[in-house]
């Protein structure tokens, strides 16, 4: 396993500059276009896939690469260049994430492909968790998911909401509750397959920020899938659902659900997609501060806006560090005994929030209109504190792993 390093190898780094060429280049003069429309941004999802950024063996490269630091510098290059674009084309893959994080080997091989298309005929994916009474509290879901033993098929019925891709997808993996009593130890992974009778795409949502990524519900309506569907298959399913009945009667430790092994395996990932805002913002600010003039000098030149820089620029660097500790230590395979992935994510989210409102507010009047990218960056930063575990859910997770209570 590969020591920790601030210092990205020669690999790396050309990857790094790829991605910030694409981002330049590609995303940035697009961004402003498409967070108007509020419309996926597909000929930008093609160019990527054209380039080989949007592709399953790209990502798999960064994935499994032994620092831990290919995924995290990804998202930092392509979120610099636009948040909503840019989670448009790594949206897949926390469906993928999914499928890596509990599917089998057989399964990995036949539906990750499939969720990304061709150069030609680009696909996303949907990874379908969040529901209208069940966000952040997961023992509330309601979709369920029946067992026919006869056809050997799963029955899915309920609603999922905040879907990125959702109903546009191809494939969607729809985490569903299959034993009541377990709460969320009861909970499974199921992919349905492109096409699948029931499942529809319900109301698209109007969004403050992120506006070029489509978020919408997903109603499924007694949607079959084959056996072969549930991620993990039913004889670990089974075994996993003893465990935790055992558990239960014994007043034992806490089982993790499907839906929660997917978030922990991409929260840092989350913190490096705000680091990337955040830095956006800062440059933006910085360059202005250089070169506007007031009262005969540029602003910089005053402690009140060159001290506010100092802080944005040491925050954000403090974020990227706890991004690339957790997910050095996901890689090699180092528990997180004091919840260092939520740190990464609570942390850069936060840093994004801050840094963006201190961007505009460096720009004055200027800031306040979609004339500078500042206005869209402040918009987009405020997703980070609420999806994939709301800031306050980070905070529980860090401060029960810290004293081993079960805090509420």
């Amino acid at each position: 396993m590969a020591e920790f390093t601030f210092e990205l190898n020669d690999d790396q780094k050309q990857v790094r500059d790829w991605l910030h060429g694409f981002a330049k280049d590609v995303i940035r003069p697009a961004a402003s276009e498409w967070d108007e429309r509020e419309e996926t941004p597909w000929p930008i999802i093609q160019e990527a896939a054209k380039v080989g950024i949007y592709s399953l063996d790209f990502y798999a490269q960064q994935f499994f690469d032994p620092t831990g630091l290919g995924i995290p510098v990804t998202m930092e290059e392509l979120f610099w260049g636009d948040a909503g674009i840019a989670l448009s084309i790594v949206g897949t893959g926390l469906a993928a994430v999914g499928v890596l994080a509990n599917g089998t080997e057989e399964q990995i091989g036949t539906w990750i492909p499939q969720m990304y298309g061709t150069p030609d005929d680009v696909k996303v994916a949907a990874f379908c968790s969040s529901e209208p009474d069940a966000g952040s509290d997961v023992a509330a879901m309601r979709t369920r998911a029946v067992y026919d033993a006869a056809k050997d098929e799963w029955v899915l019925n309920g609603t999922k909401t905040w879907a990125t891709n959702g109903g546009i997808a191809g494939v969607h993996v729809v985490v569903a509750v299959v034993d009541p009593e377990l709460g969320s130890k009861g909970h499974a992974s199921f992919i349905v397959p492109p096409g699948t009778p029931g499942l529809s795409q319900g109301q698209k949502f109007k969004k403050h920020g992120i506006r070029a990524s489509h978020t919408a519900e997903v109603v499924l309506e007694d949607v079959r899938v084959p056996g072969s569907c549930l991620l993990g298959g039913k004889e670990k399913l089974d075994e996993r659902l003893a465990r935790a009945r055992e558990k239960v009667k014994a007043g034992g430790e806490r089982v993790k659900n499907a839906a929660m092994a997917t978030f922990e395996a991409s929260r840092p990932a989350v913190g490096a997609m705000a680091v990337g805002t955040a830095r956006a913002a800062y440059e933006v600010a910085l360059d202005y501060a250089r070169t506007r003039v007031q009262f005969g000098r540029p602003i910089i030149d005053n402690q009140g806006v060159a001290f506010q820089l100092a802080d944005m620029r040491t925050r954000i660097d403090a974020a990227r560090l706890l991004v690339w500790r957790a997910s050095w230590m996901a890689t090699a395979g180092k528990p997180f005994t004091s919840a260092e992935g939520s740190m990464s994510k609570l942390y850069a989210s936060e840093v994004a929030k801050e840094v963006t409102a201190q961007a505009v507010q460096i720009l004055g009047g200027n800031g306040f209109t979609r004339e500078y990218p500042v206005e869209r960056m402040h918009r987009d930063s405020a997703i980070y504190t609420i999806f994939e575990g709301t800031s306050e859910v980070q905070r529980l997770v860090i401060a029960r792993t810290l004293s081993g209570m079960p805090i509420r």
